[in-house]
């Protein structure tokens, strides 16, 4: 049985975190799928018709489509859009563009969530640096999540790095959260923020992480379509996402293919294979 502490953050038991693995690794292989299949000319509601079959037909359900009466099985933010873009027939991709693309996916009455941004053919030096500060962030902040650390030891670790990599505007507003028998849950995670505040991490809790960040002004507005967020000042903007647990061992990356190896290891941030 899961359990919750006086934080109010569920807390898995090691079963249960399996049952995660397998949402997420049903998530980071749709986003895979979905990344071989960007190209110029595909429409995001085609992407979004392969996401929904490749989930069902592996035994998943999209968090997505309905969730507070959202119509569709991804977000599909092309630009300036930063979070929350509705697919449509009448969006087709362009060389050039940049998109990013959310996905969720419950298994066993278990989430996983997980966001990637991508170029459609080619994009400027500016804005493939802008895609690579803010992956890189996401592995930062993910780094973070040791039991024992505090809780915005994750938020500061973000703010950190990519303040360290030139002038980008941090998304304030939107962030990580935890995530279990539902996709949103206690606590929200910025990522911006001093370390050292909020509940001590305990293995068994399992977050998504999830750093926006713009090419400039860090404002955002929401569309009347009361979903799509977009920058201020119409500027592009990037976000990556994966769902951690925290474990005895380090951070096990749910959503990553390899649970984060690969990266933790390019980084130098954690021992490999942790």
């Amino acid at each position: 049985m899961r359990r919750r502490r006086r934080h109010g953050i569920q807390v898995k038991t090691a079963e249960q975190v399996e049952l995660m693995r397998a949402a997420g690794l049903l998530v980071g292989e749709t986003l895979e799928r979905l990344r071989e299949a960007v190209k110029p000319g595909i429409t995001t509601m085609d992407l979004d018709v392969l996401a929904e079959q490749h989930i069902r037909d592996h035994g998943g359900v999209p968090s997505f489509k309905g969730y507070h009466g959202f119509p569709a099985t991804i977000c599909t933010s092309v630009n300036e859009e930063i979070v929350h873009g509705i697919p449509s027939a009448d969006r087709e991709l362009r060389d050039g563009d940049v998109l990013s693309i959310d996905c969720g996916a419950i298994v066993a009455g278990w989430h996983g969530d997980s966001a990637i941004t991508v170029p459609v053919g080619e994009i400027t030096p500016e804005e493939a640096r802008l895609l690579e500060v803010t992956e890189a962030s996401l592995w930062h902040g993910l780094a973070a999540g040791t039991a024992g650390a505090r809780l915005t030891d994750m938020s500061h670790a973000i703010e950190s790095h990519i303040r360290s990599q030139g002038s980008y505007g941090i998304v304030e507003g939107y962030g990580g959260h935890g995530i279990g028998t539902r996709m949103h849950m206690d606590p929200l995670i910025p990522n911006h923020g001093e370390p050292g505040h909020g509940p001590v991490l305990e293995p068994g809790m399992c977050f998504a992480v999830e750093p926006m960040v713009n090419l400039g002004t860090k404002d955002t507005v929401e569309l009347a379509d009361g979903w799509t967020v977009v920058t201020g000042d119409g500027r592009r903007s990037a976000h990556f996402e994966h769902t951690f647990a925290v474990t005895e061992d380090g951070p096990r990356v749910l959503t990553a293919l390899d649970e984060g190896r690969e990266w933790f290891t390019k980084l130098g941030i954690v021992e490999a294979g942790k």
